[in-house]
This record gives C-alpha cells, structure tokens and sequence, in this order.
C-alpha cells in the first residue's frame, strides 16, 4: 500500500488516474478534506490536502515512487509504502491481476 499526499482533489485524482491507467497501481483512493500540520523550509506550516492511498504490490512500489515524483507538483512529495501483511486473499489475487503479476 502506497500512502500519497497532494494539494488538493483534483491534483489527487491526477495522479489516481495516471497510476491505475499504467496499471502501476490496481486502485488509489482519493481522500479529500486532509489537513496537514508540518515542517517546511525552517517553520511550522499548516494547508488543507487530499490523501492518496494506492494499492500495489511490492515489486511495483519503486517505480511507482519514481512515476509520483515525476508527476508531482510538489518539490518533495510524501510517498511512502506501507506492508500490508494479513487481508482478503481474493483482494490481493485481483491486485495482482490487475498490475500485471
């Protein structure tokens, strides 16, 4: 699993819909209404965000980490991959299909 923030939904849903139609991920939610509290550039910052949360398997994160950067508006996006140990085996058989494994 594949947790990516980005400014807004529209820019979310950019980068959903590049990554399930490279088939880099089977399915990105888009969360919308975020608010993210955080360092940047030396102060505390605050600015309302919309979550992305890919599902891939793991042999596709890294290129998947290189697609978002690309696409990504931001200097230094928050992309990080998260294990996922136990779940739906059928879920994970479609994951699978759906990514080309």
């Amino acid at each position: 699993m594949i947790y990516i923030t980005a400014s807004d939904r529209e820019a979310a849903l950019v980068l959903a819909r590049a990554l399930v139609g490279e088939r880099l991920v089977a399915c990105a939610n888009v969360l919308d209404g975020a608010t993210s509290v955080y360092w940047w550039e030396g102060r505390v910052c605050e600015g309302p965000e919309a979550v992305l949360i890919c599902k891939t398997r793991a042999e596709l994160v890294d290129k998947t980490v290189a697609r978002v950067r690309e696409l990504h508006a931001y200097a230094c996006p928050c992309v990080v991959a998260l294990p996922i140990d136990k779940g739906n085996p059928a879920y994970f058989d479609w994951i699978r299909t759906e990514t080309g494994g």
